[in-house]
């Protein structure tokens, strides 16, 4: 089968920043990244190349998703402060300021969630530390079309 990368622009933007451990919510100091990479990397996943927060990226008027992504681990118990969690990763490249940087998508899954949600138009990103990078700053994001679908 042959793969085919869709392109979609968006725009960085502020989530809840309980992934970097730097917002408001207080339960999570260390970030959630932090507390759960190694529970995928258990399961086969290494996530410490990254950096250990996620980019937010709205890409309305477009909404995503996850269709077939890569990677997907259910009941995932990264916490003692709410039930497990299902998860879901799909590759991505990220051009900012003309240099690509190499992530994934990271998906908690609503229905598992307990706290912090995140609309449909919104991607968290899981990548590199991205240099300069900041609010309000123009994304081409690049994904799967077998993994993640774009619509709007």
């Amino acid at each position: 089968m042959s793969e085919h990368w869709q392109r979609v622009s968006g725009v960085v933007c502020k989530g809840h920043r309980v992934a970097s451990g730097t917002g408001a919510d207080r339960r999570y100091p260390e970030g959630t990244v932090r507390m759960q990479r190694p529970f995928f990397a258990e399961r086969g996943f290494d996530l410490s190349p990254f950096f250990e927060g996620t980019l937010n990226v709205e890409i309305a008027p477009w909404t995503f998703a996850m269709a077939k992504p890569m990677h997907t681990f259910g009941q995932v118990r990264w916490t003692e402060r709410h039930p497990p969690e299902d998860f879901s990763f799909s590759r991505c490249r990220v051009v900012h300021r003309s240099v690509t940087y190499v992530g994934w998508v990271y998906t908690p899954h609503p229905e598992t969630k307990a706290a912090h949600f995140q609309p449909p138009t919104m991607l968290e990103i899981i990548a590199p530390w991205v240099a300069g990078v900041n609010y309000g700053d123009a994304v081409e994001l690049w994904v799967p079309a077998e993994e993640i679908a774009i619509t709007g």
